[in-house]
């Protein structure tokens, strides 16, 4: 293997898989194994039969999710209003692969789009309410800001450097000015009170849509207790107009906490479009300078 999650993400095929299961779960040898597509770069999951799914990180800072998600899914599913992946087995580091994967049940749907949702007003105000439900759950013991997570549920300032300095990078291909303005009010905002239960990667991939609803949620890799900031970052790389009015309405947060929000949304669309454009890779370009545009106006709302 190797510690590129680019090229570890295409050593991680069915054959591996199929050859693990043989190893470690032989009763499962008979089932298919299909690659789920897109792949991804920081896991690669494969179905397996009708109803399992097999996750395998590509790295080690990916790896370090798969005990926590062993740990805690099966603790938070029944209490959420949405299923969530729920793991019936976790494989060990063998046949030269590193780490340690997971088998889990399989949840139909497709990943969430604009084609997909029937109305995106209700479809924000369900994922509000499961993220309300999320957010209201004991979170004492539970895994805190850190590398399993990229320290989502941290302090922004972790990030500050990164985002400035692509903020100064990118020059006249942004508002920088406007940009600086509304990602140092996410710098000077705190979370103020206990840590509470978050997802880390609220997006459309992680949202899968039956008949047109929100079904279920999926790829806790990132989750965590602390501040929630994290999980509004959908407002703006999703949803807009009345569909982001119904999430806000929805959500039991304070001022501030969008606040960071904006902040949070701001570093990861920086850092891509920045990347973007030294890679001439225009869809992701065009897609961060979206992300962008939608938080500077949300935030003169």
């Amino acid at each position: 293997m190797t510690d590129d999650p680019a090229a570890a993400a295409d050593l991680v095929d069915a054959a591996l898989v199929r050859r693990l299961l043989a190893q470690q779960f032989p009763h499962w040898t008979d089932l298919p194994v299909t690659p789920v597509l897109p792949g991804g770069w920081d896991n690669r999951t494969f179905r397996l039969g009708p109803d399992l799914s097999v996750r395998l990180p590509t790295g080690d800072w990916y790896a370090l999710q798969v005990d926590k998600e062993q740990r805690w899914l099966p603790w938070l599913a029944p209490q959420l209003p949405l299923p969530i992946p729920t793991p019936v087995a976790e494989g060990r580091p063998g046949l030269g692969y590193p780490h340690p994967w997971s088998v889990y049940r399989w949840l139909p749907g497709e990943a969430a789009s604009a084609a997909a949702i029937s109305d995106q007003g209700d479809f924000a105000s369900s994922l509000g309410e499961f993220l309300n439900a999320l957010q209201s759950l004991d979170a004492t013991g539970g895994p805190g800001p850190g590398e399993h997570n990229f320290h989502r549920g941290g302090p922004l300032e972790f990030y500050a450097a990164e985002a400035l300095g692509a903020i100064l990078a990118l020059g006249a291909e942004i508002d920088g000015p406007r940009v600086s303005r509304v990602f140092h009010r996410a710098l000077d905002s705190s979370w103020p009170g206990d840590p509470v239960w978050f997802h880390g990667d609220v997006a459309e991939g992680n949202l899968l849509v039956r008949g047109g609803q929100l079904a279920a949620v999926i790829d806790f890799g990132t989750c965590g207790v602390g501040d929630p900031a994290c999980d509004t970052v959908i407002a703006w790389t999703m949803f807009s107009g009345a569909g982001r009015q119904a999430f806000r309405a929805s959500m039991t947060l304070d001022a501030d906490t969008w606040v960071r929000g904006r902040g949070w949304a701001l570093w990861k669309a920086l850092i891509t479009l920045r990347g973007a454009l030294d890679g001439d890779d225009r869809s992701a370009a065009r897609v961060s300078r979206r992300v962008i545009e939608e938080v500077l106006r949300d935030d003169e709302e």
